[in-house]
């Protein structure tokens, strides 16, 4: 079952539920049929509002559809209990069998700023400066800031300013036992209380003794050679084939297949620019003569044909936005029959792992990829069919040497 993450939110100066999946046409139209909840572009994610109401109707409509994850939200509320005392309109978040008669005003705006107390006022707008100074990415902002936020109203009227490693330690602690926090939003959030610590307090190795919890090893999800075949096969748009193709054959993102450029195209070099990729940076990766002629073709066929970016909106010409993308894989994957819970960036993993597979050099699919450390690539080893078919069953030895019997 597809698990729900349900997280404070804060925007628009309101505190919102904000709601994070994997991509999902069925939890989407659940999400926005049934509990009213909305999109955000900034963040993100779907929202809805702080209140008992709201989450009620995300419980009811997500029922025996996703599991949900409440653990952030349950600390969230608890902290607001003691800095703002009695909160009318919080969740009930011990869902009922039954829906509860709600009260016209639990559908109130939810409670507006106030949360952080005027101690650590000064706490938010001194990071998020730093953050901007040193050219952090927007989502990187977000995460830091909405972690942030969720520390101080922890701490209430202690000072942050005035917090030791062995408090932060505490509070660590108190996470990852008492609110069984995941081991990456544990990561997500020392390294925002890093951050400020060591680069806007300058407080220098401040969390050296701080240990960080061991992630658990996420194998990449990808598509073998049939499914890529039946995917590909059940789209009839060309734009919409020419856009899954060029991430699967040059191992892109979502978001880098988006901002591709006609500029970026390079027939001369058969090469591709990639532009401001993750951690800003630009890179080079391989043209396959093959997507060359795809893309020629689209455009020849597209009409009006693109100007600027090579994937461009009808409607607004400008680049394809990544949700819509997402969207097309979404639809092709469904409608191939592919009930495997993946994403378009399972692409990017096919590519990498298909590579491997063909013989080609690690250090070299690390470079295509993008990645800063060959540590992240290595996940690729573990999902190789190569590695794997090459290992003989000490079994199969027995059975030969008729060792054993049927």
């Amino acid at each position: 079952m597809q698990k729900v993450l349900l997280k404070p939110l804060y925007h628009r100066e309101q505190e919102l539920i904000g709601i994070y999946y994997s991509p999902s046409n069925i939890i989407n139209g659940l999400l926005k049929l049934k509990a009213g909840a909305r999109w955000t572009q900034t963040h993100k994610c779907w929202y809805v509002p702080l209140n008992k109401a709201a989450y009620n109707k995300v419980w009811f409509a997500l029922e025996g559809k996703a599991e949900l994850e409440i653990q952030e939200l349950l600390q969230y509320l608890e902290e607001k209990k003691k800095t703002d005392g009695a909160f009318p309109q919080e969740p009930d978040l011990l869902p009922v069998k039954e829906p509860e008669i709600i009260s016209p005003e639990e559908f109130k705006q939810p409670v507006a700023a106030g949360l952080v107390q005027e101690v650590n006022n000064g706490v938010l707008p001194y990071l998020k400066q730093e953050l901007l100074l040193r050219g952090y990415s927007p989502s990187t902002i977000r995460t830091y800031m909405n972690e942030m936020r969720v520390f101080l109203i922890a701490i209430g009227n202690h000072p942050a300013t005035e917090y030791t490693p062995q408090q932060l330690r505490d509070y660590l602690q108190y996470c990852y036992e008492t609110l069984k926090l995941s081991e990456n939003t544990l990561h997500s959030r020392i390294n925002a209380l890093k951050f400020y610590f060591e680069q806007v307090l300058k407080r220098e190795k401040f969390f050296w003794n701080i240990p960080r919890p061991q992630k658990p090893l996420q194998l990449p999800k990808l598509l073998n050679e049939t499914e890529l075949t039946r995917l590909f096969n059940s789209l009839s748009n060309k734009k919409h084939k020419a856009m899954l193709f060029t991430a699967y054959s040059s191992g892109l993102r979502v978001s880098e297949v988006a901002r591709l450029m006609l500029a970026d195209i390079d027939a001369e070099r058969m090469q591709i620019h990639v532009r401001h990729a993750k951690g800003k940076k630009d890179r080079y990766v391989n043209l396959s003569p093959v997507l060359l002629d795809i893309l020629r073709q689209y455009i020849k066929q597209e009409v009006p044909p693109p100007k600027e970016y090579l994937f461009e909106s009808g409607q607004t010409g400008k680049a394809y936005p990544t949700r819509t993308i997402q969207q097309i894989f979404s639809n092709a994957k469904k409608k191939a029959g592919i009930l495997k819970e993946v994403g378009i960036h399972s692409l990017r993993h096919s590519f990498a792992t298909h590579l491997l597979d063909k013989g080609t050099d690690i250090r070299y699919i690390k470079d295509l990829l993008g990645h800063f450390d060959i540590r992240t690539t290595e996940r690729y080893l573990h999902v190789s069919k190569k590695q794997l078919v090459n290992v003989i069953s000490p079994f199969d030895d027995l059975w030969k040497r008729n060792e054993v019997d049927w």
